[in-house]
């Protein structure tokens, strides 16, 4: 199966992928990463299957990385209430409506989750995602490290 990439409005490259939504189960998942770009995360955001799955991925408390207009998605599944985020500039009335802290940083970390606001923004965000899914333990991978050692 292909993806259809675009850059901006345009069509891009397409690009094979091993799996889609409708073959995803949360549980075999560490964390999960929301890109930006206004017309994916415009169609990602209203889709029930994208929805459940972060909404099983932050209940489980693992991380969940999230730049530009990716956060729209966590708008969708009534998961951002609560939250300090950032996103893009544009979003933020978005973001405290639906009850976040909305704040204007290159790189906010709340709990399991981590947000920048723009390409820019990618040297800090990518660091903290990095330590933030580095640091994550998910009580079944946990167990398979720990059953791999005996």
């Amino acid at each position: 199966m292909k993806v259809q990439g675009f850059q901006h409005h345009d069509k891009a490259d397409s690009f094979k992928v091993d799996m889609t939504l409708d073959g995803c189960n949360p549980a075999d998942f560490d964390g999960v990463m929301l890109p930006g770009g206004v017309i994916n995360a415009d169609a990602l955001r209203i889709d029930k299957r994208a929805q459940q799955f972060v909404q099983s991925i932050d209940r489980a408390g693992k991380p969940i990385a999230v730049i530009c207009h990716g956060g729209w998605l966590l708008i969708s599944a009534g998961l951002v209430k609560g939250h300090t985020i950032t996103t893009w500039p544009t979003l933020q009335d978005d973001m405290r409506n639906a009850g976040a802290q909305w704040v204007d940083r290159e790189c906010v970390v709340d709990r399991n989750w981590v947000s920048s606001r723009k390409p820019d923004d990618l040297p800090a965000f990518n660091r903290e995602t990095v330590r933030l899914f580095s640091e994550s333990r998910p009580a079944a991978r946990a167990e398979s490290a720990q059953e791999a050692r005996q």
